[in-house]
């Protein structure tokens, strides 16, 4: 049996989300941002984080997600990336944090294949934890990667 991976979990509307704990730098109250314009809906701007320009994507919107008021539970994620030659950091605004569980490999399973017209690329999988279904991102792919030709529909954040 592998090592079991820890993913920090947290929730968008009735749903359950976890990224490998190991990409988050770390977790902050939503603030106002400077915005940018002329970027899509999901890109709400940038904050300065101790110097580092850090943009800021409101993942309900980016998984197609009715948008709703943020909270005093609304939290920013501030993650590592992974992207080519480089590892941005990206905040991800979210409805609440859940907590940190472990999860083995073997009881993951791979994102369900729904046919054409449904993209999965944001799931790494699925984990049954206790009573709870979490999915569990891939979050180098929520990002378009800018230049390499990705398709349009890429860059207009289909649903998930």
């Amino acid at each position: 049996m592998n090592k079991p991976e820890q993913f920090l979990t947290f929730i968008l509307g009735d749903e359950e989300y976890g990224v490998d704990i190991l990409r988050v730098q770390e977790i902050r109250g939503w603030e106002p941002v400077s915005r940018i314009p002329n970027v899509p809906s999901y890109e709400k701007g940038v904050i300065n984080l101790r110097g580092a320009i850090v943009p800021i994507i409101d993942l309900r919107d980016r998984f197609g997600l009715p948008v709703t008021a943020y909270t005093p539970l609304t939290v920013v994620i501030v993650l590592q990336l992974r992207q080519e030659d480089r590892q941005p950091v990206v905040g991800f605004v979210v409805d609440q944090v859940s907590d940190v569980v472990d999860i083995a490999t073997e009881i993951m399973s791979p994102p369900p294949e729904f046919g054409v017209g449904v993209n999965t690329r944001f799931l790494r999988g699925l984990a049954t934890v206790g009573q709870r279904m979490i999915m569990l991102l891939e979050i180098d792919r929520v990002l378009p990667h800018q230049g390499r030709g990705s398709d349009e529909r890429e860059n207009q954040g289909e649903p998930l």
